[in-house]
């Protein structure tokens, strides 16, 4: 038990000296100290005096500053629980046990969700609060660079998100039905009003971003550049350029079953070499390490091994890939060459062929599984040559906007970085030209005229969007320039980490419901982890529940979580919500609408 009894103090309405109204019972739960009883002196004005309807009372200060109003609960406690809940990612069955493990408090897994739903509107609100902190450390900068991109899962739970490029901080974060420059355009004028216009907006290719970024724009009296992603910029031309003739041949593959056949093929080798495969595998090391070019397949059980391991060899196709995703990797466009390069090696092959006949007939075996594409049944060269050709197109746009480094444009040597930019834009410029040039006027090349033209009317739609990164700094802050990443990856690495952390927490796969009631304050705890940011906001991690307190200092007898108007995190949109699901599949509506009908 723990007796408060602070000094009487005046009264805020008549000034004078307030009296003893009660002594009042209750209990406590802080990290620092733990579950506690408490017996605490509650004071009156003598005069009665009246605020806002209710008797002016005055209750412990050094208390009000420890637990959150009309709760037990420190604030102490859900900072704790919201940093492990928004920035750990941990479930809440390991919060609670780690709770009453580490800190002998017992909370239930309903109390970790609710004090998580209130670390949100109290970081929300500091935020806010530190707004005019945060942006002249923005200005210290010279300027700062606007990243704009939203996420969602499924179409649902679309959540648009406002970047600071260099400080790497979140502005801004709201949930939106869907990307459209109406419910774009608020979001950036409202971190604007906050932290200053921004010195350039970098955005990806949707009509509603450009719509939204431009209307910006257009408001402002110093016009600013609007720069496109690089990276959304080639993989949009990809898609155009590579999907149709791509998705054909799988589909041509998939019609040859080549894939099942080779598979089947491989195990069933295997079943014939049996207890002998590790025998096999050191002949095959050896004939590997022959310098020997006389294209002759061994005998026996190496033989045997040497032809499993060339159809394995194709079915590892995905090997040449660099796991980027189509259409950076083109896995059925690399199978096709893999089996074009099997077959003319099969036919060398079988000029000498192999005296085992079992060898012999193996090989036999797979050059006809790979048939169909060697002789054009169904048709793989008419959709494989000219995909190829298209990829060869698309591999030297890749190469001219060297996008192959991870790191962003802004690196630590600016004049190599500075020299590098100028030297993408010179190289696109030079493949632009030359495009115009090689196109063909007429004639059979009708393929490789329209992909020109396609790769053509990006570089006209976007070109003017492409340029532009090089920024001048003002005298106060060092003058001198300093670059805008190239692309969008900054936030597209920020939605990835949400996103693991939120399969992480939920063991789902699949985030349409936990983006659907995810708010959107859960961006910005991931500011948390930037020391400059905590460093303006609170200090330290260790004193964040101190700055949630004083949110509260303007009222004690209300928390802010309980004074601020619930925001229903599920925006509405055309998809069928978890909500609305549940009421058009009440069987009461196909009755109604049955009923309904019958009455015609």
């Amino acid at each position: 038990m723990v007796t408060v009894a602070e000094p009487a103090r005046m009264c805020s309405v008549c000034g004078i000296r307030m009296r003893v109204q009660k002594t009042v019972r209750h209990t406590g739960v802080t990290l620092a100290h733990g579950s506690f009883r408490i017996r605490e002196t509650v004071y009156v004005c003598a005069s009665s005096c009246k605020k806002e309807g209710r008797l002016v009372t005055g209750r412990s200060l050094n208390l009000a500053k420890l637990l959150l109003p009309k709760s037990v609960v420190g604030y102490d406690v859900m900072a704790h629980v919201g940093l492990e809940r928004f920035v750990q990612h941990r479930q809440r069955e390991e919060i609670r046990a780690d709770l009453e493990r580490l800190h002998g408090i017992a909370l239930s897994t309903g109390e970790i969700s609710e004090l998580g739903r209130r670390f949100l509107t109290y970081l929300e609100a500091l935020h806010r609060s530190s707004a005019p902190a945060l942006r002249a450390a923005l200005e210290t900068d010279g300027a700062w660079p606007l990243h704009i991109d939203a996420t969602g899962e499924d179409g649902r739970g679309t959540l648009l998100v406002a970047f600071a490029g260099w400080r790497r901080w979140v502005l801004g974060a709201w949930k939106v039905p869907t990307e459209r420059a109406e419910f774009i355009l608020p979001g950036i004028q409202s971190v604007a009003a906050s932290f200053g216009a921004p010195c350039a907006i970098m955005r990806d290719l949707g009509r509603a971003m450009k719509e939204a970024a431009d209307e910006f724009v257009r408001s402002l009296k110093d016009p600013i550049p609007v720069l496109a992603c690089h990276l959304h910029f080639l993989s949009d031309i990809g898609k155009d350029l590579l999907e149709e003739g791509h998705d054909k041949l799988r589909n041509l593959f998939r019609k040859a079953a080549l894939l099942p056949h080779l598979r089947a093929f491989v195990r069933q080798q295997g079943r014939n070499l049996g207890e002998s495969i590790e025998p096999g595998r050191d002949d095959l090391r050896l004939w590997l390490a022959e310098s020997d070019q006389a294209h002759r397949i061994p005998d026996g059980v190496g033989g045997i091994t040497a032809v499993r391991g060339l159809a394995q060899w194709v079915l590892d196709y995905r090997a040449d890939g660099a796991d980027q995703g189509f259409p950076f990797d083109l896995p059925y466009l690399d199978l096709y060459h893999r089996c074009l390069q099997l077959c003319g090696a099969a036919k060398a092959f079988l000029r000498e062929p192999p005296a085992d006949a079992k060898v012999k007939n193996s090989l036999e075996k797979l050059r006809q599984i790979l048939r169909p594409v060697e002789c054009d049944l169904p048709p793989f060269t008419s959709v494989g040559v000219p995909l190829s050709k298209r990829a060869e197109l698309f591999a030297e746009l890749r190469g001219a906007l060297r996008l192959e480094d991870k790191h962003a444009t802004a690196g630590i040597d600016l004049e190599r970085e500075v020299k590098k930019l100028n030297d993408v834009r010179s190289a696109v410029e030079t493949l632009t030209a030359s495009l115009r040039q090689r196109r063909p006027e007429r004639g059979p090349a009708k393929d490789m005229r329209q992909a020109i033209d396609l790769i053509l009317s990006h570089l006209d739609r976007h070109g003017p969007h492409l340029w532009g990164h090089v920024i001048a700094i003002a005298q106060p802050a060092g003058a001198g320039v300093r670059l805008v990443d190239r692309t969008n990856n900054v936030l597209e690495s920020f939605f990835h980490t949400i996103k693991h952390g939120e399969r992480r927490r939920s063991g789902r796969k699949i985030l349409t419901q936990d983006f659907e009631r995810l708010p959107p304050a859960a961006a910005l705890a991931i500011n948390l982890t930037h020391a400059d940011y905590v460093e303006i906001v609170c200090g330290s991690l260790d004193r964040l529940a101190d700055a949630f307190a004083q949110l509260d200092a303007g009222n004690r007898s209300r928390s802010i979580a309980a004074a601020t108007k619930h925001r229903n995190t599920t925006v509405e949109t055309a998809s069928l919500s978890t909500l609305d699901r549940r009421l058009v599949r009440n069987s009461t509506m196909g009755d109604r609408i049955f009923a309904a009908a019958q009455n015609m």
